[in-house]
């Protein structure tokens, strides 16, 4: 749901006007829609160079998931992480969208610690991925982009360590 959607829904439970408060935060989400559009695009343009950058961290930071009998040591095991960061990415873009971490939390959130569990797949490891992301998908941006795409990365670094 977008900022928008969830503002008006917000004041309709409540049976009244949107009030002054609400109405300047609609006005500063449509300002920023434009370079919202723009981050997305970009970060989809940089998504190969993004992942490649952050898969090369995460394996500086944990050898052993690409050392024999890691998590990431065979081709198959290591295009599955691949696949799962351009996931993230795209949920990502999605909440950057939205303005809202909603989108991140009801698509890809919900059981997702209970998933990498049940695969053997360290939480530590996807924490320190999604970190890597992060930091792999800021290098491309401006501060002020950076204030507009941060959050959400740290949303489901947060999500995952609870």
């Amino acid at each position: 749901m977008s900022l928008v959607s969830q503002i008006i829904l917000e004041a309709d439970d409540e049976l009244r006007y949107l009030t002054i408060c609400e109405l300047e935060n609609i006005q500063d989400y449509l300002k920023t829609g434009l370079n919202r559009i723009e981050i997305i695009s970009k970060i989809k343009s940089k998504e190969r160079d993004i992942i490649r950058t952050a898969s090369k961290q995460l394996f500086q930071i944990h050898p052993d998931y690409i050392a024999p009998g890691g998590n990431a040591s065979g081709n198959k095991e290591r295009s599955l992480c691949l696949r799962d960061y351009g996931w993230y990415l795209r949920l990502i873009t999605y909440g950057i969208l939205a303005g809202d971490k909603e989108p991140i939390e009801r698509i890809g959130l919900v059981g997702v610690k209970e998933m990498y569990n049940s695969l053997g797949v360290p939480i530590i490891g996807m924490i320190d991925s999604i970190d890597c992301l992060k930091k792999a998908t800021l290098s491309y941006f401006s501060s002020e982009e950076s204030s507009i795409i941060e959050p959400y990365f740290d949303y489901i670094i947060r999500s995952m360590s609870i």
